[in-house]
């Protein structure tokens, strides 16, 4: 194709967007209203799961060992949970500096209990790889000999799993709904350039004009639809997303530090959202363009 060809289709296709300017503005409202729906969908269950690996991380499970074990046996116990294929990390802590935490609020009692007269046992601090295999992992931690209590943290394990998973799959259905009524939109706005450009068609047709080079600004006219309703999203994602992760913290204190900071997201929103929008709006634009020209185009003008 000449390059003047490409720029005269590059002009109608924006000028499409100025002469329609009511129904672009309507498919960038709509566009936009399912990115940033879409987009947040996505960046809670991101956030959920980091939540999810940052309390895997940082809550940790707790394994008391029988007050009679000895020093030497603890440590061939800790070689035993470490063995445990969900076990990441496994870290022993003697009775002696369980002891010592207490000592400011034991006070005086502290040096009698020092020694022989320590009630504490030996304890190990264990980390799991997948918080989704927490009771099996603590059934084999607790069928080890010597082994008297695991602290049992199962249901926020259990609850976050679950949380995880409803995310994503809500998640997956709002994503493939919002996408088809997106698709019907901006089909149904080049549908209606078209139809209002029909004659003009008709002529470019009668002179040797060939589908593509029709085509060509109505995809232009779609892409540039996306890629508005992309910048716009990202926008208005990218500067909400800070106060909301501020106010989420205010109620729970942890999610501060558990969450993905804004530093980490906003260029793969930018380029998501706008690369989403290009790719919806070129593909609604492409099914309306080539079932026009097929179909509706023909029985309309006589081709």
């Amino acid at each position: 194709m000449k390059h003047f060809n490409f720029g005269y289709l590059l002009k109608e296709g924006f000028k499409n967007i100025w002469n329609n300017r009511m129904m672009s503005l309507a498919s960038i409202v709509v566009l936009v209203s399912c990115l940033i729906i879409t987009g947040a969908a996505s960046l809670l269950s991101l956030n959920v799961e980091h939540i999810i690996s940052s309390v895997g991380d940082d809550n940790e499970i707790t394994v008391y060992l029988d007050t009679d074990i000895s020093d030497v046996d603890a440590v061939k116990i800790g070689g035993e949970i470490g063995k445990i294929k969900n076990i990441s990390e496994c870290n022993l802590y003697s009775k002696d500096k369980v002891l010592s935490e207490y000592k400011d609020t034991l006070g005086n009692l502290y040096e009698s209990m020092e020694g022989d007269g320590n009630p504490f046992s030996n304890e190990y601090k264990v980390r799991l790889d997948d918080l989704s295999k927490y009771k099996e992992t603590v059934k084999q931690i607790k069928a080890i000999d010597g082994v008297d209590s695991v602290s049992d943290r199962s249901d926020i394990a259990r609850k976050l799993t679950k949380l995880n998973y409803f995310v994503t799959f809500v998640g997956f259905w709002v994503v493939l709904i919002l996408a088809i009524v997106t698709l019907f939109i901006i089909s149904n706005t080049i549908k209606m350039t078209m139809y209002s450009r029909r004659f003009e068609i008709s002529i470019m047709k009668s002179v040797g004009a060939t589908n593509a080079f029709v085509r060509i600004p109505f995809i232009i006219e779609a892409m540039t639809i996306g890629l508005i309703s992309g910048l716009i999203a990202s926008g208005v994602i990218i500067a909400i997303y800070n106060p909301v992760r501020d106010a989420a913290s205010g109620i729970v204190a942890f999610i501060a530090t558990a969450t993905v900071p804004l530093e980490n997201v906003w260029l793969p929103v930018l380029i998501s959202f706008s690369a989403a929008g290009i790719l919806i709006g070129t593909l609604g634009g492409f099914i309306s363009i080539t079932k026009y020209l097929r179909k509706e185009g023909g029985e309309i003008l006589g081709w």
